[in-house]
């Protein structure tokens, strides 16, 4: 039996930090897609947030993880997700007692903090941040269209996992998700209340008015073609498929008016 030559302790510790990097990056893998599957569930925004500040917290082991959403102008901030007490919605903030959140929205760069109890810029948290065992604070803004709207705030216990740059890096690709699943909600709930804002009659006068421009248009691209125009002579087959399409033309012309 032929021995193989024996690993040194470099070795196995390099190999070890390997693995252990490997498993860390499936967990997040995983987690991406649990959330994907989360809020490609729903069109909701409340909904949306919710289920990824849980995830987080959740994949995490956090303190503390929470979503705050800009309002028009970027002066005033809400909170509308929390891990920690999910009952805490809409809920307005002011920016001057968080200036972590606040240097993050405004930049719209990421604010991580590795020593949270340490940090001259919250000194005036020191006590509140000592009791919780705080460590680190990252807050990660999220931006739709190089404008931010809003942050993810994270927050880990200071005997807990430390937060390492892979982890901020995920953070980032989980809040660039959010953003376009906002938008798509937020397009979703402005269609929802355009269409209760309508009244039937007004309804049918987009269709008409879709479908007048749409012959229109189908007329002037024919006018200039010579030819004959009597229906006469077309075969039954071609009359009933000009039915046909004059159906489908018509449910489309639904769908136009309707916004979709």
């Amino acid at each position: 039996m032929i021995q193989s030559a024996g690993t040194s302790p470099e070795e196995l510790e390099r190999l070890s930090a390997r693995v252990e990097a490997l498993e860390h990056e499936r967990r997040h893998l995983l987690a991406v897609i649990e959330i994907l599957e989360e809020i490609g569930g729903s069109l909701h925004f409340a909904d949306i947030v919710q289920s990824i500040a849980r995830k987080l917290g959740e994949a995490f082991g956090l303190d503390r993880c929470a979503i705050y959403l800009s309002e028009r102008g970027g002066q005033t901030v809400r909170l509308v997700a929390s891990f920690e007490d999910p009952s805490i919605r809409n809920y307005v903030v002011d920016l001057d007692r968080y200036p972590e959140l606040k240097r993050a929205i405004q930049s719209g760069q990421t604010v991580f903090i590795p020593d949270a109890v340490t940090d001259p810029t919250l000194k005036h948290v020191r006590g509140a941040l000592t009791h919780r065992r705080v460590k680190s604070i990252t807050v990660v803004p999220i931006n739709w269209r190089g404008t931010p709207i809003g942050a993810i705030f994270l927050r880990t216990f200071r005997d807990g996992p430390a937060f390492s740059d892979v982890d901020v890096k995920f953070c980032q690709v989980v809040a660039s998700l959010t953003a376009k699943a906002l938008r798509n909600a937020h397009r979703f709930e402005r269609l929802q209340a355009r269409r209760g804002e309508e009244s039937p009659g007004q309804i049918e006068d987009r269709e008409r008015v879709a479908l007048l421009g749409f012959i229109r248009r189908l007329l002037e691209a024919y006018a200039q073609k010579e030819g004959p125009w009597e229906e006469g002579q077309l075969g039954r087959a071609t009359a009933e498929e000009l039915d046909r399409l004059v159906g489908v033309a018509k449910t489309v012309l639904a769908q136009e008016a309707a916004g979709r």
